[in-house]
């Protein structure tokens, strides 16, 4: 049986996945190779300013000191964070005492640094869960380091 030749919804044959080198292309959703939407300005025209607009010093500052822990979690898998996270987790409840009560706070920690991160972008609902999640984090530790 010969072998069907794939077409694309215009009639017209598909590439094989390949482009011409220097072609404009990308995944699914770049926006390379595609012009500015109507009303906006193409992305190269404004510079771009990390961060939350109107913030305090403080919270500017700690933006700017996180950006770079940031960028490298994101360059990570995300099943090498989980499974750090994941770990001391499983040796903060297993390890009784101190040793254990100091996994349980390296969680909360982190815990707390992405909550301060992403308040100003979260509603009220995600503000509630986030403080009441850290907390029993709090709770868990102090508990932790007592036993």
């Amino acid at each position: 049986m010969p072998k069907r030749r794939q077409t694309r919804a215009g009639g017209r044959p598909r590439s094989g996945g390949q482009r011409p080198r220097g072609a404009p292309g990308g995944r699914p959703g770049s926006p390379a190779g595609r012009p500015a939407p109507a009303g906006r300005s193409a992305p190269a025209d404004r510079p771009i300013r990390p961060g939350t607009p109107g913030a305090s010093e403080t919270r500017q500052a700690v933006e700017r000191f996180s950006a770079r822990p940031l960028v490298f979690l994101t360059q990570l898998p995300r099943w090498v964070l989980l499974l750090i996270v994941l770990g001391l987790l499983i040796s903060g409840f297993a390890v009784p005492g101190l040793i254990g009560a100091a996994a349980l706070l390296l969680v909360a920690i982190l815990l707390g640094w992405l909550a301060y991160l992403s308040w100003p972008s979260i509603n009220t609902s995600g503000r509630v869960l986030r403080v009441i999640a850290l907390a029993c984090m709090v709770a868990i530790v102090v508990w932790q380091a007592r036993r």
